[in-house]
């Protein structure tokens, strides 16, 4: 008999089909009674009109109102890169790995020197994310502290849209620095059409939790919602802090938070492309640090990607972060741990990938670290092929108990399915002696070297020339 190859992808869940519908109706019931508050005249508007409860500063959604908005919303978005190549397909549970947002600090790779980070580090940082094969995306990384704080953000986009190619999720300050983040990505796809057939940025803003939307927050999402930009509505909530200190409450108030941002999305625009999630973790009650290498964080991610996959919503997740301050071992045991389990639970699109220090610190070094361990868990995520070729039975009996498998043909054609580390060393004590005794450290060094060298495509001169036009009246 021939046995076709099957596939079956691991896969977690961390939630019964009860818990899911509790937590649902639990989000519902917050809406409904607690509501959110927001003072922006135009949300408020737009809220009333369409059927939530509206008291001053205080909006109450009722529950159809967020499922009818789920429904809306388009349960696939798809990032491209620079030349318009669809590459990041957020649906079901596929999986997409990019780097961190908004750090004040750079670690460097060759004197470990902890610096304040400046334009030229996100040029380093963009050109070792276009160089790491496991990492999908990219983000703006880190915050220019060597520039005018009014046009900073709008300098670290035009850094990232300079030395990467791959589709980028952007944070800034406000509508305007929206707006001229977004004019540099319709001058580079060569159009406002082109660029809505194939996105290259996606939006990442912020509701404070717990339940507060500000002004700046709501511009964004409504400037996003109506020029058709990706948008990533993502709170923080912290158990303890500012949320419930039990994980489901807190699961329950950043559901809250993320859908508020989300029926107000859909009522801007029907099918503004929206990305779901909470950054949920919690208040380690020993420093009061918002922890980024806590398993908790890791949990309630599953959590959320198990409920977005749910609610068939794209989903921003976390992973690869750590609160340790170099790329040391507790920095690859929480990157590793992280990135597993959000891997295993589907988090669409994963981000955080090689930020230290609990959100403060940018390391090219710990981005090639966490790039290997990604490339460990895709191989993982293969899973097993069983077919009549991979069960090998003729081949076990024609070799035999007591026999080997070196010389065979079968094991030519398959040695290559075995994952092999750039990074990590497997060979005896004395061929590593023999091979100069490098460790650990040494190696990631000169792997990270080899990334800062990478040389991305060029923008065409005529686009640096707009852009240097377009940088003139930023303000």
């Amino acid at each position: 008999m021939i046995i076709p190859e099957s596939h079956f992808k691991p896969r977690l869940q961390v939630l019964s089909e009860e818990q899911l519908r509790q937590i649902h109706l639990a989000t519902l019931a917050v809406l409904e009674r607690t509501g959110v508050q927001l003072s922006h005249p135009r949300a408020l508007e737009i809220l009333d009109g369409a059927g939530a409860q509206v008291a001053g500063d205080r909006a109450r959604i009722p529950g159809w109102m967020v499922e009818d908005a789920i429904r809306r919303a388009p349960s696939r978005v798809v990032l491209c890169r620079r030349d318009g190549q669809r590459s990041v397909l957020l649906e079901g549970d596929k999986v997409w790995f990019g780097p961190s947002v908004d750090c004040v600090d750079y670690l460097d790779p060759v004197t470990d020197e902890r610096q304040r980070f400046a334009s030229d580090h996100c040029r380093v940082t963009s050109t070792v994310a276009d160089a790491l094969p496991n990492y999908d995306w990219v983000m703006t990384i880190g915050m220019a502290d060597d520039v005018p704080a009014d046009v900073a953000d709008r300098v670290i986009a035009r850094q990232v849209f300079t030395y990467c190619e791959k589709p980028l999720v952007f944070c800034c300050k406000d509508k305007n620095s929206t707006r001229d983040i977004f004019e540099m990505a319709v001058l580079i796809a060569g159009g406002e059409e082109r660029f809505r057939q194939a996105p290259t940025i996606a939006h990442y803003s912020e509701p404070i939790s717990p339940l507060l939307h500000y002004d700046p927050a709501i511009d964004k999402l409504i400037f996003c919602a109506e020029k058709g930009i990706p948008l990533v509505y993502y709170p923080a909530p912290q158990a303890g802090s500012t949320a419930p200190a039990t994980f489901a409450g807190t699961i329950v108030q950043g559901s809250a938070e993320s859908l508020s941002g989300l029926v107000l999305a859909q009522l801007v625009r029907p099918g503004t492309p929206f990305i779901y999630g909470a950054f949920a973790t919690v208040m380690d009650m020993r420093t009061t640090v918002f922890s980024y290498g806590a398993p908790e964080m890791n949990l309630m991610v599953a959590a959320m990607a198990q409920i977005a996959q749910h609610y068939r919503l794209p989903f921003f997740g976390t992973a690869g972060c750590s609160d340790a301050k170099f790329p040391d071992p507790q920095a690859a045991a929480e990157a590793a741990f992280s990135c597993l389990s959000s891997a295993l639970s589907g988090a669409n699109l994963v981000h955080d990938s090689g930020w230290l220090d609990h959100g403060s610190l940018a390391s090219p070094a710990y981005m090639v670290l966490v790039n290997e361990i990604l490339d460990m868990v895709r191989h993982y995520m293969q899973g097993i092929a069983v077919s009549e070729e991979a069960l090998a039975v003729d081949l076990i009996h024609r070799v035999g108990p007591g026999g080997h498998y070196l010389q065979e043909e079968h094991t030519l054609a398959h040695f290559r399915d075995v994952w092999y580390s750039r990074l990590f060393d497997r060979s005896i004590h004395a061929r590593w002696l023999e091979g100069g005794a490098r460790r650990f450290e040494e190696r990631l060094r000169e792997q990270t070297q080899k990334a800062m060298a990478h040389e991305p495509a060029p923008l065409p001169p005529e686009v640096t020339r707009e852009l240097d036009r377009m940088a003139q009246h930023w303000s």
